[in-house]
């Protein structure tokens, strides 16, 4: 068997060693993978994850190349960028799910899984004869690789770092940096579902003193259950149960993976590649089946779905599911995971110190299988119910990633099914309403300017007649710029907005005042609108041009809503 450079430090930590892929590897350390789970969902686990394997792509042909062999489009990497991607065959399966990183302007690092390094380097050999001035090197063994993921691996790495700095807060964001005199390049990847989390890459020499250094600071050791155990909570798919040929030696569509479906671009900016008419297919029936339409459903019969079982029990890979008593499916993970509960704190969740367990799972079933819908898991011929489940952690809330169980689900479900007592909730939200007011405007200091308690004159006059009128108006050139109001009565409403004016011009010192009042949201739709109109100035009759990039201030970094893909700018600028 292969080994890492870390070999013997997993063997001093007491660790239980496997063969995975052709590696002796940790399976868990001395306190179990139930410890190690928990670890890095509430503090940070160390991974040493050398055994996958490690490519440099360079010459002048490298872009064309990797954009002839993976699915997602390279050319939108710059430099400090990285993307999920996968190699794919002419079926529309996946021979690997890979990583591409960017972390210089002539060379990519491309990584694949361990069990497939060996198929994958000789498919990238081949291919690359295709192309002019291809170069693709082996790093498996000079360069190691580690993962830190958790709440606290982001101060235990800035702890150690020398100089140089960590990634932009943004997921697939790369640096470089030194700990120590080691050059390290750090990637803000990861396949554990945590918001926070680094992948580092570094000489194969150093990794063992800097694994070292990061336990010392902190870092809990993680070995291949509890990653396994990570990866399934956060419904990531694995090679040979999730992706390319499963268990049942089935060879699997990439759009039956809702992770995979991301690393799949259409884009016109990378042309053909590989399966790219098939994805396509794959990717229509998608759309149709989404909303229920089934008419494509050969293109994709079957979806990866994600299990909780609401009955005793442990499914496993190869159990079939059914519904209505028929057979649906089976699974293609499986097992029980533990979860910190968490508890509401005012308007967010707090990680608790107590831990329960729940048998969750990856499922290939029936695409006319619907999130919320009740099935049944065959386990040592009992069957035993099951919810398909949209997510079973969510990670949008750093710095922890948040368990979502089957009952958060049905009891949503069941509040939707029994309606609404109107009376009753009336009563409550006037009620709460009076008390909200009197704690709004007697007990705090509103900060936000629009929220600031009004006068008792301004709130009389906004109860009265003119408040609740249209009053939009523009100016026309024919009319010399006098602004014309598009609907009739609204002279006392123009005559008002006069005095404003006036007002405002002498109190602020300016020669024009817009008095209407407009929201973040609204001024930035505005602007974005009318870059849109820009760029699609010379025709107007076809489907519009969106923005394709954006200078905008992150949201984590105190950037308004509205300049995120999250607000106001996804109506405006490009997916891809």
């Amino acid at each position: 068997m292969n080994k890492t450079p870390l070999h013997d430090e997993h063997v001093k930590l007491g660790a239980s060693m496997i063969e995975f892929g052709g590696w002796s590897m940790p399976l868990n350390y001395r306190e179990g993978i139930t410890y190690e789970h928990l670890a890095v969902r509430k503090v940070a686990g160390l991974f040493d994850i050398s055994h996958m394997g490690r490519f440099i792509i360079s010459g002048k042909g490298c872009l064309e190349f990797l954009q002839h062999i993976l699915t997602n489009n390279a050319a939108a990497l710059e430099v400090g960028q990285s993307h999920y991607t996968i190699l794919s065959d002419e079926e529309g399966s996946a021979i690997d799910d890979t990583y591409l990183y960017r972390f210089y302007p002539d060379r990519f690092l491309l990584v694949v899984n361990a069990s497939n390094t060996e198929k994958d380097k000789a498919h990238l050999l081949d291919i690359s004869k295709k192309f002019k001035d291809v170069k693709i090197e082996d790093m498996t063994g000079s360069l190691s690789m580690l993962s830190l993921q958790g709440p606290k691996s982001k101060g235990i790495l800035l702890s150690v770092i020398s100089s140089g700095s960590l990634p932009e807060p943004l997921k697939n964001e790369l640096s470089i940096a030194k700990i120590g005199n080691v050059e390290v390049l750090i990637a803000r990847t990861g396949y554990t579902g945590e918001p926070i989390g680094f992948e580092l890459f570094l000489d194969s020499k150093e990794v063992a003193d800097i694994w070292t250094l990061l336990i010392s600071r902190g870092s809990v050791p993680v070995g291949l259950g509890a990653r396994d155990t990570l990866r399934l909570e956060a419904g990531l798919p694995l090679y040979g149960h999730e992706l390319g040929v499963n268990l049942q030696g089935v060879r699997m569509p990439v759009f039956a993976s809702p992770q995979s479906r991301l690393a799949v671009s259409f884009s016109p900016l990378k042309g053909s590649y590989i399966g790219r008419k098939v994805l396509k297919g794959q990717f229509e029936a998608l759309r149709k089946i989404l909303d229920k339409d089934f008419s494509s459903i050969e293109a994709l019969p079957s979806m990866i779905m994600q299990l909780e079982l609401i009955e005793k029990g442990i499914a496993r890979p190869g159990d079939r599911v059914y519904f209505n008593g028929d057979e649906a499916g089976y699974i293609t993970s499986g097992t029980v995971v533990p979860y910190w509960i968490p508890e509401d704190a005012g308007g967010w969740r707090e990680i608790t110190g107590d831990s329960a367990v729940r048998s969750i799972a990856l499922a290939l079933l029936d695409s006319r299988r619907w999130e919320q819908d009740v099935v049944e898991v065959e386990v040592r011929g009992k069957r035993i119910k099951a919810v398909i489940m949209p997510y079973v952690l969510r990670a949008e809330a750093p710095p922890h990633a948040y368990p979502i169980t089957s009952k958060d689900i049905l009891e949503e479900k069941e509040k939707k099914a029994k309606g609404a007592n109107l009376p009753e909730k009336m009563e409550i939200l006037i009620s709460k309403a009076l008390e909200n007011t009197r704690w709004r405007q007697k007990e705090c200091i509103n900060l936000i300017p629009s929220e600031m308690t009004p006068s008792k004159v301004v709130k009389m006059l906004s109860i009265m007649d003119p408040v609740g009128r249209y009053a939009e108006h523009k100016k026309l050139k024919a009319y010399a710029d006098l602004e014309a109001f598009y609907y009739q009565g609204t002279d006392f409403i123009s005559h008002v907005e006069e005095l404003l004016k006036d007002e405002m011009k002498s109190y602020l010192g300016c020669s024009q005042v817009e008095t209407r009042t407009i929201s973040g949201q609204m001024a930035n739709t505005a602007v974005f609108s009318a870059l849109v109109d820009f760029i699609n100035r010379a025709d107007r009759k076809s489907e519009p041009r969106r923005i394709r990039q954006v200078l905008n201030h992150h949201i984590i970094k105190g950037g308004h809503l509205s300049a995120q893909p999250m607000g106001a700018l996804k109506d405006f600028v490009a997916i891809d």
